[in-house]
């Protein structure tokens, strides 16, 4: 179309268009547009974590091998590691404090390995969580997948660790007198609720970690308390048995005990159910849902800030 103006030149006019007075919202709504990087619903969240799962076992298997590549005894170090810690303590609490109280020589050697490799599980898993988006930006901002892949695969990494320290495990078990027994399949349960508390845990420090780096630099000195709170190197029972009982209570049914006990319990002939608090299983099974479900919706909740500002 075209008019002609008062110093007589021809002036063009631009049709109407159908999208005049459409707000950006409506637009976006006309032309199936999406905001990039939006979190999408819960359940479809799920849908796309599932389908990256060939990606996150093979992000954590790369991880492992990746991780000793430069020592010389290479994945050696996954097994020595706790064991030299076990070391250490048994030569500190065992032998110069005298910590093994109320167990034998064949019962707490076996006692305090578990409690090393079993606490390093978690230990491990809410370290690496707390860097597992800060630490991996580069990743985050060049491509667009869950984010929850990455805590996730890290902590599948620190269990298959934990499998290679099983083996060793079964062994000192042996040495000291416990031999294997159908008691032995209840690791299984232990293990796989312990591995969806520590993945929950692992992803609510990834997402306090992703704006907070410094807590990285934090989170060692809380371990190290959890770990001395939890009796990795004595029975809190017997070690707690002059102190007011809610104080062992609330200590044996912090999650890393529970698990802990269950595993010990499992394992060792002498290490019996009355070394284990009321309703253990269940308390073991609450702790794996509450903080699982949880760790994961909080996650989930702040999917399209990572890796942003």
């Amino acid at each position: 179309m075209s008019d002609t103006t008062p110093d007589g030149a021809v002036a063009l006019s631009t049709p109407p268009s159908a999208d005049d007075g459409l707000s950006p919202a409506e637009l976006a709504a006309k032309y199936g547009l999406t905001v990039s990087g939006a979190r999408p619903g819960l359940f479809e969240y799920i849908r796309q974590l599932w389908g990256r799962r060939h990606f996150i076992m093979a992000f954590s298997r790369a991880k492992l091998t990746a991780q000793y590549s430069q020592a010389k005894l290479g994945q050696l170090w996954q097994v020595a590691t706790p064991l030299l810690n076990a070391l250490v303590y048994y030569l500190i609490f065992g032998l110069i404090l005298g910590t093994r109280k109320g167990m034998t020589q064949e019962v707490f050697i076996p006692f305090l390995v578990t409690g090393v490799f079993v606490f390093t599980f978690t230990q491990s898993s809410v370290m690496a969580g707390v860097r597992a988006i800060s630490g991996n930006l580069g990743l985050v901002r060049a491509l667009h997948f869950p984010r929850a892949s990455l805590p996730v695969s890290f902590s599948l990494q620190q269990l298959q660790q934990l499998l290679f320290s099983m083996i060793v495990l079964g062994v000192v078990a042996v040495v000291f007198g416990s031999y294997p027994s159908p008691s032995w399949l209840l690791i299984i349960p232990a293990l796989a609720m312990q591995f969806v508390f520590n993945t929950g845990l692992a992803l609510i420090m990834a997402r306090l970690g992703s704006k907070t780096p410094d807590l990285a630099q934090l989170m060692p000195f809380v371990m190290r308390t959890w770990m001395y709170a939890s009796g990795v190197m004595f029975s809190i029972p017997v070690m707690l048995k002059d102190k007011p009982a809610w104080i062992a209570d609330v200590l044996q049914y912090n999650p890393a005990a529970v698990y802990m006990d269950l595993i010990r319990f499992a394992l060792i002939d002498g290490y019996g159910t009355e070394n284990l608090p009321a309703h253990v299983w269940m308390v073991a099974l609450a702790w794996a849902l509450v903080v699982g479900l949880v760790g994961f919706v909080y996650f989930w909740k702040a999917e399209e800030r990572y890796g942003r500002g």
